[in-house]
């Protein structure tokens, strides 16, 4: 028997907000459905729950989403879009204005760092990075 699994966020009243934010910026986005208490919400075809609750639990870095991006203007437009009101990590984390944890990365990072002779190059690379750069990864 399939049953369907999908995260719920617990934001501090601010659910339909941080869907909406969202949703603008994945393609394919759309709201569900909305009560006072839950916002059920698409991004990109996936199914998401965010949960008007008080401010009792914070996100933290344990969970994460990860958004692989098949080029340098999709890396930036999702890494530009989720760090706005949020804050910058290292080698592709970052927290948006929710506290939510993202990863954006390049698809083809797998590919890389399962290159024996450039794994620890790449590492090398995106350890000094912010934001990804593509390019320098290719190259290294």
């Amino acid at each position: 028997m399939k049953k369907e699994i999908y995260p719920c966020f617990w934001f501090d009243n601010k659910a339909k907000e941080a869907a909406t934010f969202y949703c603008s910026i994945f393609p394919n986005s759309r709201i569900l459905s909305e009560n006072p208490v839950v916002v059920m919400f698409e991004l990109n075809g996936n199914k998401f729950m965010g949960l008007n609750g008080g401010p009792n639990f914070k996100f933290n870095e344990s969970v994460s989403f990860v958004i692989n991006c098949d080029d340098q203007n999709e890396l930036d437009h999702f890494w530009n879009s989720l760090t706005e009101g949020g804050e910058e990590s290292m080698c592709g984390w970052l927290k948006d204005q929710y506290g939510v944890s993202w990863q954006v990365v390049p698809s083809i990072l797998g590919q890389l760092m399962n290159d024996p002779e450039r794994a620890g190059r790449v590492t090398n690379a995106f350890l000094k990075m912010r934001k990804m750069d593509i390019q320098t990864l290719l190259e290294a």
